[in-house]
């Protein structure tokens, strides 16, 4: 099997959106490899697609890993977030390896990937959870998922339902060029300290939701109303003197890194911007989260 790298990015892509960590899906693709090469040559020669029997494989580590994650976040301190990623995670859109996806796949893989679609993806049952993301995101057929979860495909069918309602009920993310002003205007009002402008830019129920993971100083449970969140940012911004924003893609959309005035990446902002406002903000403050973020 020669992989290219249109099938790691495939296999990460699925892994990330399955656990919401790009170190646990780098573990998952690994071990599927790992699996893969202890298959006998002769059993590896008939497999008649060996990237699919791969997705599979990286499936079934995930669904253990779903498994065990969600008695370790009952014990999370505070809130918890899907890692962030930005553009220069290789993996996040296959947009720049030929035979790549066309321009609207690619818009439903870079959806998919927003912090606003991984929160939801994170109140589903494991089950849920892969047959949405194979059926959905990445076009498995019931048949090929209900190899994964045991299950027949019409079982499957009916998770992958169930999980599109949560979806749709949720608030969908609104894609640039539309956001983008908005996320400049909040930008420069945060940087400026100005209360006002910060309260007219959000909704009046925005809420705010912060990741520190016990380590940092941080909510640790969400932040509503347009002047809590005004107020809670403008503290943020008077904890961290010399704090420095910078717009960047977050998660596949524009959003926010806070930088101290060593460069490190002490905060990674996502926002969720809707009718010229912002009406969610999730933030990532766990050390442990932001370390492909460089300085």
């Amino acid at each position: 099997m020669v992989v290219g790298d249109e099938d790691r990015s495939l296999l990460m892509g699925v892994a990330y959106r399955l656990l919401g960590s790009v170190a646990e899906a780098e573990d998952a693709v690994q071990e599927a490899y790992a699996r893969w090469y202890a298959l006998p040559d002769g059993h590896r020669a008939e497999i008649a697609s060996p990237v699919a029997w791969m997705v599979t494989a990286v499936s079934r580590v995930c669904l253990d890993v779903l498994g065990s994650a969600r008695s370790r976040r009952v014990r999370y301190v505070g809130e918890w977030l899907p890692e962030p990623v930005s553009a220069a995670a290789w993996w996040t859109s296959l947009a720049g390896v030929p035979g790549g996806p066309d321009p609207a796949e690619r818009m439903a893989l870079d959806e998919s990937l927003s912090t606003a679609v991984m929160v939801v993806l994170e109140t589903m049952t494991p089950a849920e959870r892969i047959a949405f993301v194979l059926h959905d995101v990445f076009g498995y057929r019931f048949g090929e998922i209900g190899e994964v979860l045991g299950r027949s495909p019409g079982a499957c069918r009916q998770l992958a339902a169930s999980a599109r309602r949560r979806v749709r009920e949720a608030p969908r993310p609104v894609r640039a060029p539309g956001r983008v002003p908005v996320v400049e205007a909040f930008k420069a009002a945060w940087q400026s300290g100005d209360l006002g402008a910060l309260v007219a830019l959000l909704d009046p129920e925005a809420t705010v939701v912060v990741d520190g993971g016990g380590l940092v100083s941080a909510a640790t449970a969400p932040i509503s109303g347009a002047e809590r969140v005004a107020g809670h940012l403008l503290e943020v911004h008077r904890r961290l003197p010399g704090m420095a924003l910078e717009r960047s893609t977050v998660n596949a959309l524009p959003g926010l890194v806070a930088r101290d005035r060593a460069g490190r990446a002490a905060a990674v902002v996502a926002l969720d911007v809707g009718s010229g406002r912002v009406r969610r903000l999730w933030v990532m403050r766990n050390p442990e989260k932001l370390t492909t973020w460089g300085a």
